[in-house]
């Protein structure tokens, strides 16, 4: 039986995030759905790792067609 926090966290709606324009949420999600760490879904992306932190970390403002293409990716080689 799956805990409370566990069906919280399954049930967050990545298109809804996008949709309202929380892009890092939004990436901080799909990173978490394909069960890699940080450098990892990085280095998957071809994409350095200070980009990818500064962007979860609200730092910098990640484009959204990239969260697209990114999505895509994920979808076309279910790593999500």
């Amino acid at each position: 039986m799956k805990d409370e926090k566990n069906i919280r966290e399954e049930d967050i709606d990545i298109d809804y995030l996008i949709s309202s324009g929380n892009l890092k949420d939004a990436l901080i999600e799909i990173r978490r759905k394909t069960g890699m760490n940080r450098k990892a879904f990085a280095d998957y992306f071809k994409i350095p790792y200070r980009t990818v932190q500064d962007w979860e970390l609200g730092n910098r403002q990640m484009p959204a067609y990239l969260f697209e293409l990114m999505k895509y990716k994920l979808d076309k080689e279910n790593k999500d």
